[in-house]
């Protein structure tokens, strides 16, 4: 899934074949990314982006309002059973393809709550309970949702605001005399039982995802390094031309000693397995757990009760604040293309997250570099081109009057040399350009090219800091315009430094008879 579908590859295959010889040599000696993407993008044809769109439309990441019952139902199945872990996410599914404030995600809400307290998840279960109040829960079924909060905060040993719940409760029965008498004896009888064990509560075990990444977090550096962000200071920051940047170490290093505790740039969860769905078989809707249902799509952390986007049915955080940071960040422009970003791959993905977050460092400089990118054909291709302008620079010319050489700093480094984690140091990566083969270039050319267009298509703002919505529309189809251009070429830049700076972070969990496979791509500077 780190590149597009293999029906999208084969495609552009046979249409690299059926090229003149012409073309093909214009774009394997292209000598700028700009000119690969520019000459690629031009090739671009209706027919090209129908087959795409057709690939796409067989990933269903939109909301289908027939789906939250099938998935409750199939979840009702699973938990009669007592497969309760299957049960939560079924329902999970089902709140995914929810309106919200509907009776549907409500519902979905409440009975993976219920889930959620057979796996002895109650702070978990109390949430999707407030969940479910939230989104609208059917006022007759409230006695259920209450007398199973009340259970919760007792287990949790949390009295008062037991108490307060149970006063809710008979408050609810007060109204309801028909219903007082059976369900409030069940309701003191159970809450009795529960006072007693109280104190008798099993510490849950943390999941493996969970445990690993605690591990991480309380791991420090030793000492960090001065003049590199995030780094100990065993090592230090070289640069070779054709390589590009790497670490060395200056100092003894001790076994098991962190050297490096930074953040990724940017990180894209792996589907997994996702095939597409083809009209003819007996269910569009799929009931296997995916990387997808079980990881935050921004964070990654592992998460029983993924809360969805409300846009979508693919996106699912471990949180509202990942939520809201992720829409913030990226899914606001993400959300309408999920199909295609699915059929386009992991690293097309990310070089289109990796730009989008470039928006909020200086604009004006990202955008000034890119221009860089597109008119300066010394910093592209190939890399060892002109390496003493690219390794020495003359500061207001004094250096050629003293005959003197001033070393540049380090690229991805600022003026006074020192390394931070941001958009200038992701972008300063060598993209190999070289080093990958012409109908590489051109598959990932076409494919940029493609998303650009369906971003302009969409009249999305997101790449465009002067551009107004009006002109998007007004203009004609076949032409990008001209910060899209830009852009385009910065995902081109990243998909190719992706394939040899993308780091995979995958973990293997036992669960039950079966091992299930984590995997996501981090994108560090």
């Amino acid at each position: 899934m780190d590149l597009p579908v293999d029906e999208w590859k084969s495609y552009i295959l046979q249409k690299w074949s059926l090229l003149p010889k012409s073309i093909q040599v214009t774009i394997s000696t292209a000598e700028t990314l700009s000119d690969i993407f520019l000459h690629s993008s031009s090739l671009l044809q209706p027919e090209d982006e129908m087959f795409l769109k057709r690939l796409s439309r067989g990933y269903l990441v939109g909301k289908d309002p027939n789906a939250p019952l099938f998935y409750r139902e199939e979840g009702n199945k699973k938990f009669q059973k007592k497969d309760y872990m299957g049960a939560t996410v079924l329902y999970s599914k089902g709140v995914s393809h929810s309106r919200p404030n509907s009776e549907d995600i409500s519902l979905c809400y409440a009975n993976r709550s219920a889930a959620l307290f057979h796996l002895g998840q109650y702070e978990t279960c109390l949430k999707d309970i407030v969940r479910a109040q939230t989104h609208g829960y059917p006022e007759r079924l409230q006695p259920k949702l209450l007398s199973r909060k009340a259970e919760c905060l007792v287990t949790l040993g949390r009295p008062h605001e037991a108490s307060q719940t149970i006063s809710d409760l008979e408050s609810n029965f007060a109204a309801k005399p028909t219903l007082a008498a059976s369900q409030l004896q069940i309701l003191q009888r159970t809450l009795c039982r529960l006072k007693v064990k109280v104190q008798e509560k099993e510490n849950l075990t943390e999941t493996s995802p969970a445990a690993l990444t605690k591990a991480f977090e309380d791991m420090d550096l030793r000492e960090e390094n001065e003049r590199i962000s995030s780094t100990s200071s065993s090592v230090s920051l070289c640069m070779d031309p054709l390589k590009g940047r790497y670490l060395v170490a200056t100092k003894d290093i001790l076994p098991g000693e962190l050297l490096v505790k930074e953040d990724a740039f940017v990180s894209v969860l792996n589907p997994g397995e996702m095939p597409p769905w083809h009209h003819g078989l007996e269910s569009k809707w799929d009931t296997r757990a995916t990387n997808g249902d079980l990881y935050c799509h921004r964070c990654l952390k592992h998460t029983l009760a993924p809360v969805p986007c409300d846009g979508c049915s693919y996106a699912k955080y471990c949180s509202q604040e990942c939520l809201q940071q992720a829409w913030d960040l990226y899914h606001s422009t993400e959300c309408s293309l999920g199909g295609l970003l699915l059929t386009l791959g992991v690293f097309c993905h990310i070089a289109l997250r990796s730009t989008l977050l470039a928006r909020f460092e200086e604009a004006g400089k990202v955008i000034n570099k890119l221009c860089g990118e597109i008119t300066n054909r010394d910093i592209c291709l190939p890399e060892s081109k002109n390496l003493a302008q690219i390794l020495s620079y003359d500061l207001g010319g004094e250096s050629k009057k003293k005959g003197k050489t001033v070393e540049t700093p380090i690229p991805g480094c600022d003026i006074n040399g020192k390394y931070e984690n941001n958009y200038n140091a992701v972008f300063s990566l060598l993209p190999h350009t070289g080093n990958h083969s012409p109908v590489h270039k051109f598959l990932c050319a076409l494919s940029v090219s493609a998303l650009c267009r369906q971003l302009e298509a969409a009249s999305l703002q997101a790449f465009t800091t002067d551009l107004k919505s009006s002109k998007l529309k007004a203009a004609a189809a076949p032409v990008l315009y001209p910060e899209l251009n830009i852009w385009g070429v910065a995902m081109l830049r990243h998909m190719l430094q992706l394939q040899c700076n993308a780091q995979a972070i995958t973990t293997i969990q036992q669960t039950g008879k079966r091992e299930t496979l984590f995997s996501a791509l981090k994108y560090s500077s």
